[in-house]
């Protein structure tokens, strides 16, 4: 019998350091592919969180200058109230706009009241902002339909998560953050924030500028604006000179003066 040998011809197969390194940038390879993802998602998150708090910034906004646009046109008596604070550290305002009508026996009522007011929320550690629309009238603005009797005192949340909400009224360069005048001021600045706030020294909280929002209403745009009109100064050494040579020929009299003849000559000064 002959022996017959077999021979197995094939590949080689790969070694376990072969397969420990393939598998090692391998891992690589998907942990920097799932970072950039993750970059990426966490990039567009900021941007449409960015956009979102933007929009409902402007929309409070909006609807506060439609309450404020509303007292332009209005014969009662009007007042606003602007009051600041600080609740739990954080910045927040109220805004009170009043509008009073007078009986059949003399005596003031009121005819609308509207409440801003942001509040501290401690389920959601920011800050809540309100509005109250009370008074005879039963048409409301900011919904579609009039309210019924028993909602005239209800506070209806607008917006939460507000980080910094404030309402300053300017005088000159200077701003009140208090105003209690039966007079109504000349307008409004409301600014308003969702951003991340930030810790300060004195243990209040607050948010870069970049992330607050503001806006300038003008109250009452139907009033009458007293313009001053300032007297142009001379500066100019040659317009002063000009000036003086005016009133040296202004000043040009004809005067008698005796001659020693005795006759009267005129001579000019």
């Amino acid at each position: 019998m002959k022996n017959v040998s077999y021979k197995i011809c094939g590949q080689k197969a790969f070694s376990l350091a072969e397969v420990l390194a393939a598998l090692v940038i391998g891992a690589m390879v998907l942990i920097a592919v799932l970072g950039i993802y993750g970059r990426a998602e966490q990039s567009a998150a900021a941007i449409t969180s960015r956009l979102d708090g933007s929009g409902l910034a402007s929309e409070v906004l909006h609807r506060i200058n439609e309450d404020l646009d509303g007292i332009a046109t209005a014969s009662q008596d009007i007042k606003i109230t602007i009051n600041n604070k600080l609740a739990q550290g954080y910045p927040t305002a109220q805004l009170i706009i009043s509008k009073t009508y007078y009986d059949n026996d003399d005596q003031g009522q009121t005819f609308e009241e509207i409440i801003w007011r942001g509040c501290y929320d401690a389920d959601t550690g920011g800050l809540i902002i309100y509005r109250r629309h009370s008074g005879i009238v039963l048409e409301d603005r900011l919904l579609d339909e009039k309210k019924e009797q028993w909602e005239r005192e209800l506070f209806v949340p607008i917006c939460t998560g507000v980080t910094f909400f404030k309402i300053q009224i300017p005088e000159g360069e200077n701003f009140e953050e208090q105003w209690t005048s039966n007079s109504l001021p000349n307008g409004a600045v409301i600014t308003i924030s969702f951003a991340e706030p930030v810790k300060k020294a004195d243990g209040t909280l607050d948010v870069p500028d970049e992330e607050k929002i503001t806006r300038t209403i003008a109250i009452n745009r139907t009033r009458k604006i007293a313009y001053e009109f300032v007297k142009k100064e001379y500066k100019d050494s040659s317009d002063v000179n000009d000036k003086n040579t005016d009133n040296s020929d202004a000043n040009n009299k004809d005067v008698n003066y005796p001659d020693v003849n005795g006759t009267r000559q005129r001579k000019k000064i």
